[in-house]
């Protein structure tokens, strides 16, 4: 998930954020939403995005620093800690990929799927946050989208990707286990393991039981 957010100072690549002085949010003459300061939210979701995808969004977007504090001090407070508005826009083409000069959306959640997908993300950042503090747009629509950036600023957020390759995923668990019987074994058998080791790499090497650490001998 990618996503913009855009600083007003009026988020499964996925979420980026901006903060803007002003915002409308408009659909042919029809105003759909605005806020006023705080952050514009523009949301790209992958097919490959989950629930732990949206968890992360919601959580980076409510408490990002991104806002100075009473005595103006940059980056101090988040949106939350300033009782900002958030407005969401759905952007699919966040998830471009260039296949020469042409734009590719095949890694865009189709928006069948995508539009529960972020229906259940606003419900997220409205239970996390003050409801009426959280607007969006309307999905799928053809939009003019006005924002009055502060800064500029604009910060790219992508949530954490898993692995989704069967190769990857094997050499992970096999990584994974190795680990498991490393921290399996006690104290005193990974001591003596050492020991060994270290004697195979110096045959020659004194073990220093009689206090002499020299390699060398007096004919």
């Amino acid at each position: 998930m990618i996503g913009d957010q855009n600083n007003e100072s009026d988020h499964s690549k996925s979420n980026e954020g901006k903060r803007n002085s002003d915002f409308i949010h408009a659909v042919g003459e029809e105003q759909i939403s605005s806020i006023g300061r705080g952050l514009c939210v523009l949301l790209g979701i992958s097919v490959e995005d989950t629930q732990k995808d949206v968890d992360y969004m919601v959580r980076k977007i409510l408490n990002l620093r991104l806002f100075e504090d009473e005595n103006g001090r940059a980056w101090s407070r988040s949106v939350m800690d300033r009782e900002l508005e958030v407005l969401c826009v759905s952007q699919f083409t966040l998830q471009c990929i260039l296949k020469g000069n042409k734009p590719d959306f095949h890694s865009a959640m189709p928006a069948e799927l995508a539009q529960p997908f972020y229906n259940n993300m606003l419900k997220q950042l409205r239970e996390a946050y003050k409801a009426e503090l959280i607007k969006d747009g309307q999905f799928g629509a053809k939009m003019q989208v006005l924002i009055q950036n502060d800064g500029p600023v604009t910060i790219q957020l992508e949530s954490p990707a898993g692995p989704t390759d069967p190769k990857l995923l094997s050499k992970q668990e096999k990584q994974q286990q190795r680990k498991e019987k490393t921290r399996s074994k006690g104290p005193s058998e990974s001591s003596r393991e050492k020991a060994a080791l270290r004697s195979k790499a110096d045959p020659s090497a004194s073990s220093g039981a009689e206090g002499d650490v020299s390699s060398e001998r007096e004919p």
